[in-house]
């Protein structure tokens, strides 16, 4: 099995191949559109700022492959919300693949990132009947929307988690879950 993760200078790969590494799968690390297109699975990891990691996906011509991927691709973190149609932060326009989601900057009068145990509610779809609490570090978030398979609350409920097709995002950081990041991976794996 060939999994690549998108390595474009924006995502947390040491952490997120660590985690794969665990499961005894040795990921491949890099931005090269043939060893993506030619890969099982994708995943398209993400810490820092939208617009400039935007830039970076534009820069290496990966703005226009991702979209077109057949295969299944996990979202992490801003790798999920630059998968939606825009973003607040830097008023970003993102790659269209969950269309007409809009990313949105937390309140000001909340803790702002979010971050610690959040427990996933309705979950569907690829996770489906998952109720474990799984780690954020956030402070943008998209709203629930068609695409969402699971929510999570802070202090409202948000999409924790969306699915389109082959497409999956995930708001939070499955890599640093714990057992359930790490049940979700293995789930990722047998989508292949």
């Amino acid at each position: 099995m060939k999994l690549t993760i998108v390595d474009y200078g924006a995502g947390n790969v040491f952490s997120v191949s660590s985690a794969f590494q665990r499961l005894g799968i040795e990921p491949i690390l890099s931005s090269d559109s043939e060893m993506i297109k030619s890969s099982d699975l994708v995943v398209f990891p993400g810490v820092g700022h939208a617009e400039s990691a935007m830039q970076q996906l534009k820069q290496k011509g990966l703005d226009k492959l991702l979209p077109e991927l057949n295969q299944p691709v996990l979202g992490i973190c801003l790798g999920m919300q630059l998968m939606c149609e825009s973003t607040e932060e830097g008023e970003t326009k993102g790659l269209g693949i969950f269309e007409g989601v809009r990313i949105t900057r937390f309140d000001e009068q909340l803790k702002v990132p979010h971050m610690g145990w959040n427990e996933l509610v309705n979950s569907k779809g690829f996770l489906n009947g998952m109720k474990e609490s799984v780690y954020f570090v956030h402070s943008y978030y998209a709203p629930q929307n068609d695409y969402t398979i699971a929510e999570a609350n802070y202090p409202f409920e948000f999409a924790a988690a969306m699915e389109k097709q082959n497409f999956i995002g995930c708001q939070f950081h499955p890599e640093k879950s714990g057992k359930a990041g790490e049940q979700i991976l293995e789930r990722f794996l047998t989508l292949k």
